[in-house]
């Protein structure tokens, strides 16, 4: 009898422990900014992103994804607050988030700068020099460290890009 009950208190302190950590995260997303705009007119916001890149002479880089995309938020995030990325951006780069989702795929957005991109996952980029051509498509996987991304890999990927 007492085996029993040793049992079944673990089972009990295994589901517990399960089921905070679903509830953990699946609220995940609920925690993060929103950075992709389905209303946008992404094509009218990548035209204008060129004119200002080549007026401030900064490599554009459009990160593709949606707020559906556990992994595009969490990129999002992480390079917002981390100093040493979000001032290297915030110095060379125009940053935009090009959202495909089930509202809007901007299809013939993708089809102009990374018609293959999808075939990467989400998040990838896309880096445009200050004319609006494309140097270079990009996975986000290679980035990644555990649940969440290098520091090292993402500053490389970012310095090259704005190196191009």
């Amino acid at each position: 009898m007492k085996n029993i009950r040793i049992l079944l208190f673990a089972m009990l302190v295994c589901s517990v422990q399960l089921g905070f950590g679903q509830v953990k995260s699946g609220n995940e997303k609920e925690t993060y900014e929103k950075p992709y705009h389905p209303e946008a007119d992404a094509r009218k916001d990548i035209d204008a992103l060129v004119v200002k890149a080549q007026k401030e002479d900064k490599t554009i880089i459009i990160q593709a994804g949606g707020n559906w995309c556990i992994w595009c938020l969490r990129f999002n995030t992480y390079i917002h607050e981390t100093p040493e990325i979000k001032e290297l951006l915030d110095k060379n780069v125009l940053y935009y988030h090009l959202n495909y989702s089930q509202e809007n795929k901007n299809e013939a957005v993708f089809q102009k700068y990374a018609p293959e991109g999808s075939k990467l996952g989400y998040p990838f980029f896309i880096v445009l020099n200050k004319n609006g051509q494309v140097l270079n498509v990009h996975d986000s996987g290679s980035l990644e460290a555990g649940k969440g991304y290098d520091k090292e890999k993402v500053l490389t990927f970012f310095r090259k890009s704005i190196s191009q």
